[in-house]
Formats: C-alpha cells, sequence, structure tokens
C-alpha cells in the first residue's frame, strides 16, 4: 500500500502553476514529516519554491509543476523514513530534496515501482544511515569499490562521520579485525611526550572528532571494550611509522595538515585485507607557509591508480547546518575574489 494517496491533480487558475493533494494514512507519522511547527514544509517551500499547506494528514501543494512533483517525491520519501521509526530532520529534508531531483531525472512522473534510493550505511547501534545528498551517495559507492579513497571538501559535509560509520560497518561485518583512526596533532608535533596523562589523554583534544564519531556508530561498552584489547585504536599520525596495517580498517583524518614525507609514509602502511580512507580540506591547511600539504599532492600522483577513489565535495554539499553552508559559501568566494585580484 502506498504511503501517501495522491487525491487530485489539478491545473491552476495560472497555466504555469499546478495543485498536489496528499494524504497520509497516519496523522502521527504525517505530522513528524511536516516538522516542529511544520519547519520541514517551511524548508521545502523556500528550496522548491512552492506553497505547501498542512491540514491534518493531508498537504496540499501549490507551484511550478515539475516543483509540486519534486515536492510529492521528497514528502513520501520522509514519510517512509519515519516510517521506519527513524527521525526527520532538517538535514534529511535537504537530502530527501536531493534524492527527489535525482529520482525524478531518472523515472517517470507516474512510475513509483522501482525507484532508485542514495545508498546507505548500517550498524548495530545507529541502523540504517542514508546518503543525504548525491554526493554522499558517491562517496559511499565510492567506499564499497575502492580500497584507498579520498574524499576532500568543506566542514559540515559527512567526510569524517561517514567514513567512521563505514569503518565501523567493515568492523561488525567481519571484514576487517580491527580499525586504526588518525589525525595529525601537527599543533603538538613530536612534543606530544611533553604533555600530562598517557597515549589518549595525551592526543584526546585532536581526536576527539573521531571519539564523537565512534560514540555515534558503536554501543559505548563495545566501544570502550574494542580499545582496551587494540581491536580499535585512535593514534595520532606520527605513531604510523614503521607498521604494517593489515586486515584493518585504516583512516586518516584532517589530512591537509599532512605533510608530503607523511603521507607518503600512511599510505605504504597499507597491507594485505586492508582498507584506507584519507580525508580532509585542502584549502584549510595548518602546516607552516610554503610547505605543500600531502593530501593535494597524494590526490594528484595517484589520479587514476586502479584501486584508488577520489571524491570531492563542495559548497553545495554541506549538511551540518544551512548558516554552515553559507558560511563556507561566502568564505569560497572572498577566496576566489582574492585569486582573480592575484592574477590580474
Amino acid at each position: 500500500m502506498p504511503p501517501a494517496r495522491t487525491e487530485g491533480k489539478r491545473a491552476a487558475p495560472d497555466a504555469e502553476a499546478a495543485e498536489v493533494n496528499l494524504a497520509f494514512e497516519d496523522n502521527r507519522l504525517a505530522s513528524l514529516v511536516f516538522g516542529h511547527y511544520d519547519q520541514n514544509l517551511a524548508k521545502l517551500e523556500r528550496r522548491l519554491g512552492i506553497a505547501a499547506i498542512a491540514n491534518g494528514n493531508l498537504v496540499t501543494i501549490k507551484g511550478p509543476p515539475e516543483a509540486c512533483e519534486h515536492a510529492r517525491l521528497v514528502l513520501e520519501n520522509l514519510y517512509q523514513r519515519v516510517r521506519t521509526g527513524h527521525a526527520v530532520t532538517l538535514g534529511d529534508v535537504d537530502g530527501a530534496i536531493q534524492e527527489g531531483a535525482l529520482q525524478g531525472t531518472l523515472f517517470p512522473k507516474d512510475a513509483d515501482a522501482g525507484r532508485i534510493a542514495f545508498e546507505q550505511i548500517g550498524t548495530r547501534r545507529k541502523g540504517p544511515v542514508r546518503a543525504r545528498n548525491a554526493a554522499q551517495d558517491h562517496y559511499l559507492r565510492t567506499l564499497k569499490r575502492h580500497e584507498l579513497v579520498f574524499a576532500e571538501g568543506p566542514a559540515g559535509t559527512g567526510k569524517t562521520w561517514l567514513a567512521v560509520g563505514y569503518a565501523v560497518l567493515l568492523l561488525e561485518q567481519g571484514a576487517v579485525e580491527r580499525l586504526i583512526l588518525s589525525r595529525p596533532a601537527v599543533e603538538a608535533g613530536e612534543r606530544l611526550g611533553f604533555l600530562p596523562g598517557d597515549m589518549r589523554e595525551k592526543v584526546d583534544p585532536y581526536l576527539r572528532p573521531i571519539f564523537d564519531a565512534l560514540n555515534d556508530f558503536m554501543d559505548p561498552r563495545m566501544l570502550e571494550r574494542g580499545m582496551q584489547t587494540g581491536m580499535i585504536e585512535v593514534a595520532p599520525l606520527a605513531f604510523m611509522r614503521g607498521r604494517t596495517l593489515s586486515n584493518a580498517c585504516v583512516l586518516l583524518d584532517e589530512a591537509q595538515n599532512a605533510t608530503s614525507i607523511q603521507m607518503k609514509m600512511f599510505l605504504t602502511r597499507l597491507g594485505e585485507g586492508s582498507r584506507m580512507i584519507v580525508t580532509g580540506d585542502p584549502t584549510q591547511t595548518d602546516l607552516p607557509p610554503g610547505q605543500k600539504s600531502g593530501l593535494a599532492e597524494a590526490i594528484q600522483l595517484l589520479a587514476g591508480v586502479e584501486g584508488v577513489g577520489h571524491v570531492k565535495f563542495k559548497e553545495g554539499d554541506v549538511v551540518r547546518h544551512d548558516l554552515v553552508r553559507r558560511i563556507v559559501g561566502a568564505y569560497e568566494s572572498a577566496h576566489r575574489t582574492q585569486d582573480e585580484k592575484a592574477r590580474r
């Protein structure tokens, strides 16, 4: 049975406009789709240029025909999500809008069966996590196809979070025996020994984002047990030297802060049965002036090498918050202006 019934679709007085009426089966689930004070519908209106009016389990969509059809796909996808017990956030609305655009491009408007869906991963604690946009969909598909994947792009695109989720999935499936998660500790350099505490306490400030992602995808007791047994290892990049990492999923985050020498050292740690994921934003390096980022160099040198995947996120792929997307856009616009002035 379809999640929603299309009550009617007729031309509005304006020849350029249309109207679609959707009736969802469950009032409570419909309210979750519409959002608190209909905030999800308001976002849909802003993004698609339509009007969406809710009344109980009914919603009326008015606007250009293609935009109305797009909005219908979005609402039906969101309803399917809440039916499976998942919450709907404003970020999920963004993802559903992009997924609906892809569906509408590849399938006839009235073909409800067999529609594509963005790629997803799932762990025991988190459950299914679906890509929110085409870039994340490409990222997850690339992770599943390649042994080494580079993911570059601005903050807030989900590069690290999805990489950790995929790594946990591989561990739970038995595809790998260990997780090794690392970041360059640029500020500390090789002076970690001067900091108080044991190794975990020394590097915690630098690796906290990875711990946060692990806590999202793993039960705290399993995570703690994995850390104690060495099945899960979180360490600064400097501690990777001289090791061969076999049967492991190895993640290097904030890789733009790795030097060329460090990057070569890290990439050559890859052992039999292992996967490697390298994430970062080449525009946000903290390396000393004049020192080339190992991430940018590695992406260039390994382009086209068999077994190596590359995903590039852009400003429009930011899913953390609408304001973050606008902030990133403002900085990128300013940098482009500076570059144009420098070339003149």
